[in-house]
């Protein structure tokens, strides 16, 4: 479903409503949605497909998915949590996985950003600069 540019404008500001304090509140986005779906104002519709695209984006920027070689204890764990957390803000969904074939070193992704500082990360890139 293509949306229109009014109604991507209209979801960004009604998600903007909802988020206050730069954290989506879900009891206003509720709130937002009941009042949406029974007014039903032209192209409501695409109106509540942007805003279900912005949620999961807004979803999917709070999970956080750390893989290290080996496994970390727990203070190592806490300091990657207080790291991250104070580059992108409180109330993120932290998951540690072990994935040996990184070597050694961390990849963080959270959302869309990523941060591979793993060993088989830097191998490749100094590969890429010999070839």
């Amino acid at each position: 479903m293509k949306i229109s540019k009014s109604a991507l404008k209209t979801a960004r500001r009604i998600f903007r409503m909802c988020s206050p304090n730069g954290y989506l509140d879900e009891n206003h986005m509720r709130t937002a949605v009941s009042k949406l779906v029974a007014d039903k104002p032209r192209d409501y519709r695409g109106v509540l497909a942007a805003l279900a695209r912005l949620v999961r984006q807004e979803e999917a920027r709070k999970n956080v998915l750390v893989e290290s070689a080996r496994f970390l204890d727990p203070a190592t764990e806490q300091r990657v949590r207080d790291s991250i957390s104070s580059q992108y803000g409180e109330g993120l969904n932290f998951e540690f996985r072990t994935n040996p074939d990184l070597l050694g070193g961390l990849k963080v992704r959270v959302g869309d950003d990523v941060v591979d500082g793993s060993v088989k990360a830097r191998i490749q890139r100094l590969e890429n600069a010999l070839n």
